[in-house]
């Protein structure tokens, strides 16, 4: 088993940034990659990014790049969102995802095997 748990949300005026944390525990070894989704009132859970645990190579919904950007440290089995320019669009539910596998695409969530609690971002025009 993997816990994940999210940090870092908050209110933040459109145009600010924010960075997310989430750090892994449990059977941390098992990782293949971790990541973000998202959730806004009333819409469908949506990919943000995510990264692979050996390599570090991302991979962002093309809707964000450029904007968001997913970093890691492996020593302290944590991984960022650092979001820029944040529009009140971005307010919504973050969580961090951990997958110990490739059974689906990427941006796909049956992929992820692991799931945080989850961490409100809200984007104040």
């Amino acid at each position: 088993q993997v816990q994940l748990v999210e940090s870092g949300g908050g209110l933040v005026q459109a145009g600010g940034s924010l960075r997310l944390s989430c750090a892994a525990s449990g059977r941390t070894s098992s990782i293949y990659a971790m990541g973000w989704f998202r959730q806004a009132p009333g819409k469908e859970r949506e990919f943000v990014g995510t990264i692979k645990w050996s390599g570090g190579r991302t991979y962002y919904a093309d809707s964000l790049k450029g904007r968001f950007t997913i970093s890691r440290d492996g020593a302290k089995n944590t991984v960022y969102l650092q979001m820029n320019t944040l529009k009140p669009e971005d307010t919504a539910v973050y969580y961090c995802v951990a997958t110990t596998n490739t059974n689906h695409p990427i941006a796909d969530d049956r992929r992820y095997d692991y799931w945080g609690q989850g961490t409100q971002v809200t984007v104040s025009s």
